[in-house]
């Protein structure tokens, strides 16, 4: 699952959440993606929610025309309106993350809980919110709890300290997510090679993949990596 992250008026992407490197356009970009065929695409404003708005509606229907896979869509989501809207203007998922500490009282099966986490020290991970900038004092599997007994449907874990450095995901984070809830775990921050898309699902529960810089910065795309899943005995949509 590629992973676009827009700021202002394109697409951006660094390390550890700083994202000041501009990427491109995202109309082209989910461009490309149709072409090579991925399973799904993950939007995220990262500005909408330190800024106080709401998510650009018209984008995100902008977006939807162009793009033939599922959809998820995050970014300044505070409301139950926020969230049929982004659906009624093409989402087919709404990725919810400061909202899901602040109000997490509306979860429902198409809605994906964003966790963002730190880590502190070898077992101990911290969830911040709006865009890593704030502390919540929960950790991560507290959370993941919570949100699926309100029914989240998905959760995208991401390590704010793996993000953008290419190393290879934070698998003790994933695994201690995985293990707390019964709802599919989404693996993010650190890709940088299919063989760290492979530990991940040789080690921990998760049971989906995202990746932004490794397909950003890098000649490794989305097929190629569904091939060396395939070849090393995983089952993946060709």
């Amino acid at each position: 699952m590629p992973t676009l992250l827009y700021k202002d008026v394109g697409l951006v992407k660094g390390e550890r959440f700083d994202s000041s490197r501009r990427v491109g356009s995202v109309l082209q970009s989910v461009k490309v993606y149709n072409m090579r065929e991925v399973d799904e695409l993950v939007f995220l404003d990262i500005a909408a929610t330190p800024a106080g708005r709401r998510p650009d509606f018209q984008l995100i229907d902008d977006i939807a025309d162009e793009c033939f896979m599922p959809l998820t869509v995050g970014g300044g989501v505070r409301t139950l309106a926020d969230v049929r809207q982004l659906l009624a203007v093409g989402a087919d998922k709404v990725s919810l993350n400061t909202a899901a500490v602040e109000n997490p009282a509306f979860g429902t099966q198409c809605v994906v809980v964003s966790i963002d986490a730190r880590r502190h020290a070898p077992g101990r991970y911290e969830v911040f919110t709006h865009c890593g900038t704030r502390a919540t004092g929960l950790s991560p599997s507290e959370l993941a709890r919570k949100v699926e007994a309100l029914g989240a449907g998905e959760i995208l874990i991401t390590s704010i300290d793996r993000d953008g450095t290419m190393e290879g995901y934070d698998l003790e984070l994933i695994r201690e997510v995985a293990k707390a809830v019964g709802i599919p775990v989404i693996a993010s921050g650190g890709a940088g090679t299919y063989e760290h898309m492979e530990q991940v699902l040789r080690q921990t529960e998760a049971a989906a993949l995202a990746a932004a810089s490794m397909f950003h910065f890098t000649e490794r795309t989305p097929r190629e990596a569904k091939l060396h899943l395939r070849a090393a005995g995983f089952a993946v949509r060709l």
